[in-house]
């Protein structure tokens, strides 16, 4: 191995590191700014992973005590492609799985190399056994007896807190390792034991999106669109408010139950806090408040015309009749002849017949 190739791994490493650790800065991993970012950090891990395998700076002919404390650390190089990978934001079904599929790969990759030099524990040497077995299926606990889920689940935690203190006792005491080989070592390890934890983990995770996607449809041959809806329908229907996420989305329309009898996900949902919003209701009132003041309800009913204007003493008040408008004042006229005649015609109580002696 030359001695300028181990430099030039150590500068992509150290370049990538950056890069990685700056991605924290920003606020939305989906804006323009933070994904060209991460485009860079998982270009210069390529370029490191790539450079390693190049000049075979790790053997399967070589034992953990072969490897030298400083080379530990890019056995990490595929862990941080695989976690970066899964990040890339995608705008359809196919590049996400196949973003899925190759974050999986790296994953696969990192715990090989780690088996290889039997870094893996007693129980993850089991789970790797497991994962191998069935990784369309994978758990890192059982999904059929809740109790061992749940003791798996504790013991694992358990684990991964005793390691996290581990590393941060290290790396808040620098001065341990500055003279301590041993230490240096010691604490890349460790790390790398945290990283084998995360990876199981994400390898159930990456079995259940991946099932997800299995469940859709497949899409649409280039040049055909569906159907339009009824048009009825969907003004009926556009202003109704619903919860779920997957109706929004074209060609995503599941149907079924949530979980299999296993307790595996069958589709996309959406877990809401309803715990929450019972607490909220219990000091509320027990009846439904107004929503507007009484002069906007009657000024709504006047537009409606639910309110009917006029009666009272203002009915007796006649308008006076302008004497230059010689139309209006014919028609006056002509109704205070007619109605004259009609009492000439029905005098007062000719109507009432009945009970006349």
């Amino acid at each position: 191995m030359a001695d300028d190739e181990p430099k030039s791994i150590r500068a992509l490493f150290l370049t990538a590191e950056r890069l990685r650790n700056n991605l924290n800065n920003f606020p939305d991993s989906n804006s323009t700014t933070y994904q060209e970012n991460l485009t860079n950090a998982i270009a210069t891990y390529e370029s490191c992973f790539t450079l390693s395998e190049k000049v075979s700076l790790f053997s399967p002919n070589e034992s953990l005590d072969d490897v030298s404390s400083s080379d530990l650390q890019y056995m990490a190089i595929s862990y941080h492609l695989s976690e970066l990978i899964q990040k890339i934001k995608t705008t359809d079904i196919s590049g996400r799985k196949s973003n899925l599929l190759s974050a999986r790969d790296y994953h696969e990759r990192f715990i090989k190399l780690l088996d290889s030099y039997d870094i893996l524990s007693r129980s993850d040497a089991k789970l790797w056994d497991t994962y191998l077995s069935d990784k369309s299926n994978f758990s890192v606990a059982s999904t059929r007896d809740a109790a061992a889920r749940r003791d798996a689940k504790i013991a694992r935690f358990r684990e991964e807190k005793e390691l996290k203190q581990k590393l941060a006792y290290i790396q808040q005491n620098p001065k341990l390792a500055e003279n301590d080989e041993q230490v240096v070592r010691e604490l890349h390890l460790t790390n790398l034991a945290f990283m084998v934890h995360q990876t199981f983990a994400s390898l159930e995770s990456l079995a259940q999106e991946l099932h997800i996607i299995s469940l859709a449809p497949p899409p649409l041959p280039q040049g055909e669109h569906t159907a339009a809806p009824d048009t009825r329908e969907d003004a009926r229907n556009r202003d109704a408010y619903s919860e779920r996420l997957d109706s929004q989305v074209p060609g995503l329309r599941y149907s079924g139950p949530i979980l299999s009898s296993d307790g595996k996900p069958m589709r996309p949902f959406t877990l809401l806090d309803k715990r929450q919003r019972l607490q909220q209701g219990v000091f509320r009132p027990d009846h439904s408040l107004p929503t507007m003041t009484i002069d906007e309800y009657l000024e709504e009913e006047k537009r409606r015309g639910g309110i009917i204007e006029g009666g009272g003493e203002q009915s007796g008040i006649r308008p006076e009749v302008d004497e230059d408008d010689l139309r209006l004042a014919d028609e006056e006229t002509m109704k205070a002849r007619a109605w004259d005649e009609f009492k000439e015609d029905n005098p007062k109580g000719s109507g009432n017949t009945i009970n006349r002696g």
